[in-house]
């Protein structure tokens, strides 16, 4: 079993919570993580488990070893008796972790019901510094998902569009949304020909023949189950018009990949859409990382109405990251340039630009380098 990064915070919310969620895609690894802390285990998606659950519900939550509720978000009139029990003794910690597949803006029943009583940690697919740099093209090719390629290589591209077939044909239907599958995978084929632009329903609303506000809904749940990220506008008051849409990426690149019909190195390579890819799969794995270690921080995109663009602005408390994504094995001082007049404009106290070259320039406030680095350099933020 690979040693997943979320284990220390995991562990460090059971300790000063009664109860946590462990929240991410499916496959990503949650009930193989879950299940190394041990205690008892139950599958809500079997019928067997949920009756084992409502008959000794009282022993379980007498117990001194931890209950892991799988798939939780099937369950949800479990919540408030989760609630209930937890108030009874509220300085009991670690008692119940919750896995679930959809964020907690699909997941009402438990911000209504475990409100201030649940610590929230998120898993993504692997990371870079959890299989190592030297994975690095096959992590960016097959995806983060620990049964996708990345550590065999020969299940990828069927294994990716298997899961996508089985989410738009069951999970995202029993989790609320009301397309018919044939409709939820043109939208998201539609999504992965539009990576990293600026979102526009209007479009995506025609080219389907629905209204916008219904594929809004559509987004946001396909959002919720982590397939796709919406990353917000950043908002300053500087003197230039700022573009106030977020930019929609596909965000595990072997989903994307899948989709695109890129089936290994060479056909990615040599796809018009390669640059949009790679800054996809800098952000995700920068966000991933930082979820774990500063959960605090918030992340934006900036793009001016002339086209002046940063593709990451990082914020945490009153400090400010701009980071700047390039396929390229080549550092040009133009494009250190470009980032530097841009990031002055919202005060970015780090300026990094992120390459191929594996060579790293730091200049203290800007920095020119490759994706470990600045991994590194976040996880030390």
């Amino acid at each position: 079993m690979l040693k997943r990064f979320a284990q220390g915070p995991l562990s460090d919310r059971l300790a000063r919570m009664p109860a946590v969620a462990l929240l991410g895609p499916r496959q990503s690894g949650k009930t193989t993580l879950a299940r190394s802390l041990g205690g008892t285990y139950l599958d809500l998606e079997q019928e067997s488990a949920r009756v084992r659950l409502d008959v000794s519900f009282d022993a379980l939550a007498e117990q001194d070893e931890l209950v892991v509720l799988d798939e939780a978000q099937t369950l949800p009139e479990v919540f408030p008796r989760l609630r209930a029990t937890i108030d009874a003794d509220r300085q009991r910690n670690g008692r119940f972790l919750l896995l679930g597949s959809v964020s907690p803006a699909l997941m009402t029943d438990v911000s209504q019901s475990l409100a201030g009583r649940l610590g929230l940690v998120t898993l993504t697919p692997l990371l870079l510094p959890e299989v190592g740099a030297d994975a690095l093209d096959a992590l960016w090719l097959h995806g983060g998902f620990p049964d996708g390629g990345v550590l065999d290589p020969a299940a990828y591209p069927a294994w990716q569009l298997d899961y996508l077939q089985l989410l738009t044909r069951r999970d995202l239907p029993d989790w609320g949304l009301a397309a018919p599958p044939r409709v939820t995978e043109r939208l998201l084929r539609m999504v992965a020909a539009v990576h990293g632009q600026t979102q526009n329903v209007s479009r995506l609303a025609q080219s389907l023949g629905l209204a916008t506000g219904t594929v809004t809904s559509y987004l946001d749940h396909l959002e919720g189950a982590y397939l796709i990220r919406r990353l917000p506008a950043y908002h300053a008051n500087v003197r230039k018009r700022l573009v106030k849409s977020p930019k929609v990426y596909v965000r595990d690149p072997g989903l994307l990949h899948a989709l695109l019909g890129a089936p290994d190195s060479t056909r990615l390579l040599e796809a018009p859409w390669v640059g949009a890819s790679f800054e996809g799969f800098v952000i995700e794995q920068a966000l991933g990382v930082l979820s774990l270690h500063h959960p605090e921080a918030t992340a934006h995109h900036l793009r001016t109405a002339r086209g002046e663009e940063i593709d990451l602005v990082l914020e945490r408390g009153d400090e400010r990251w701009a980071i700047e994504v390039k396929l390229s094995t080549q550092v040009r001082r133009d494009d250190l340039a470009r980032l530097e007049r841009v990031a002055d404009l919202i005060g970015a106290r780090r300026r990094v630009l992120v390459s191929r070259s594996r060579e790293v320039v730091d200049g203290g406030q800007t920095v020119a380098a490759d994706l470990p680095w600045l991994l590194a350099a976040l996880a030390e933020w």
